[in-house]
């Protein structure tokens, strides 16, 4: 979209506002408000300064000055907001050099893609993330010095069958592990789900599918369009504003958490990815398994490989690894398959289609940044087709239901964030290449995580240590 097209869009939508919309470096959407006359007379032209110091992972004090800059392809009608609005993406750079700003996550996503087509492998890189979510009618938590504690409540959890409400208990809900996918009245979230269809769809994404997800108490997945890898990942932040707005509205709360209920399944965003050059699919060869290409196994190769390190991107939440458990689809076995969907990378059954043929990544969640974690995917992958890196054979069993001895032989992901950050700090070269990552944001991740997430929490107690400890 050019400066005609947006400013035609603004005027025909009689738009007053533009809201402006960046990422912060832990992969959370800041926005500010402009009135659209601003942008139309000067933020096009010249950016948008603003202080970077107050941004998490971003600058210091005595260096804050950055400036935003509009992407016009993002841009959308804000269906929430009473006057109207445009929400559109910003990106970051230095306003002294106007270069691109190495701690911006959408930058990150931008070098990575000129990256992979510098290496003349490819010219373009797909991805298609599959975020899941919970909805719940109440949710309270609170940590202090003599307090801690979470509650989750939900009229569709199975936990309430036996509760005595005012209007009666229809008993109809869905059972731990048993909301894929029954009608209504046993899935209550039919209405809602429609609801946010069709907010997507306003908001321009081709929506494929949606429906009631494993866990009980709301769990759901919308399915939509692929797109190359930094518009998969503005997507995905409008995909998560658009899901938690909408049941706002209706008197609910999403929550993209990992990890939010004990013993049900967790939301993971399964990744599915793909290599093109010049229109054509890099990733299909029929005859070989899973009708891979030599470039698709070799990708695969290098997720594998650099996986462990991945993994401080694709899971960087302490909460992420109380979903990566056997027994609840997560996988944690660094193998792939065709179908099996205990292997960390399923090839999905595409028939006969060349261009439909890509791998899935299973381990990623969806509390993730995605501009990194899809460029950590991406680089990883690259890596693996440049150094022809074989994966492991591949394992077409129940993974869960295999021997402990032959479990033995096979690597697995890293039971804690802390641990995926120490592989990080030995394995991080493949994700400088092209300059798309560097030392300094790696650093700056590893330090912001152990600081402000696992510090954080090991000097807190739990209410599972009072359950255990508490009579010693």
């Amino acid at each position: 979209m050019d400066k005609k097209k947006i400013v035609d869009l603004i005027e025909k939508n009689n738009i007053r506002f533009i809201n402006v919309r960046f990422i912060d470096l832990p992969g959370v959407q800041q926005h500010l408000n402009i009135p659209s006359k601003m942008f139309l007379d000067s933020v096009i032209a010249d950016g948008l300064a603003f202080d970077g110091s107050s941004i998490k992972g971003f600058q210091t004090i005595n260096e804050s000055d950055l400036k935003l800059v509009p992407d016009f392809d993002t841009a959308y009608i804000d269906p929430f907001k009473k006057e109207p609005t445009l929400a559109m993406s910003f990106s970051v750079v230095d306003p002294i050099t106007n270069n691109a700003y190495e701690k911006d996550p959408r930058q990150v996503a931008f070098k990575t893609e000129e990256y992979i087509r510098s290496t003349g492998i490819a010219d373009q890189i797909f991805f298609a993330p599959e975020a899941e979510f919970y909805i719940f009618d109440d949710v309270r938590f609170n940590t202090s010095i003599n307090e801690g504690y979470y509650s989750i409540d939900s009229t569709e959890g199975a936990w309430n069958t036996g509760t005595n409400y005012a209007d009666g208990n229809s008993g109809h809900r869905p059972k731990i592990k048993g909301g894929y996918f029954p009608v209504p009245p046993v899935d209550q979230t039919a209405e809602i789900r429609d609801e946010i269809v069709a907010n997507l769809q306003n908001a321009g994404f081709e929506v494929e599918r949606s429906h009631h997800e494993v866990g009980t108490a709301g769990q759901q997945e919308v399915n939509y369009k692929f797109s190359t890898l930094t518009r998969a990942a503005d997507d995905l932040m409008t995909f998560k504003y658009i899901v938690k707005n909408t049941c706002f509205e209706n008197g609910q709360t999403a929550t993209f958490l990992p990890k939010p209920l004990f013993d049900d399944n967790g939301s993971g965003m399964h990744c599915h990815q793909s290599l093109w050059k010049k229109g054509k699919p890099l990733f299909f060869e029929s005859g070989k398994y899973g009708d891979l290409s030599d470039i698709a196994r070799w990708y695969i190769g290098g997720i594998i490989k650099h996986a462990p390190s991945i993994l401080a991107f694709t899971n960087p939440t302490t909460n992420s690894y109380r979903r990566l458990v056997p027994g609840f689809e997560a996988p944690t076995y660094l193998v792939y398959s065709a179908r099996n969907r205990s292997a960390a990378i399923r090839i999905p059954i595409t028939g006969s289609s060349p261009a439909a043929k890509r791998i899935e990544f299973r381990i990623p969640d969806p509390s993730s940044n995605p501009y990194l974690a899809f460029s950590a995917q991406a680089l990883a992958g690259i890596d693996g087709v440049i150094n022809k890196i074989e994966p492991p054979k591949p394992v077409d069993g129940n993974l869960y239901a295999m021997s402990e001895k032959a479990l033995s032989k096979i690597k697995t992901v890293p039971d804690s964030l802390e641990k995926s950050l120490d592989a990080l700090k030995k394995d991080y070269k493949f994700l400088l290449a092209g300059g798309c990552f560097t030392e300094d944001l790696i650093q700056t991740w590893i330090d912001y995580k152990q600081h402000n997430e696992i510090d954080y929490l090991k000097v807190r107690p739990t209410p599972g240590e009072f359950e255990l400890y508490f009579d010693i």
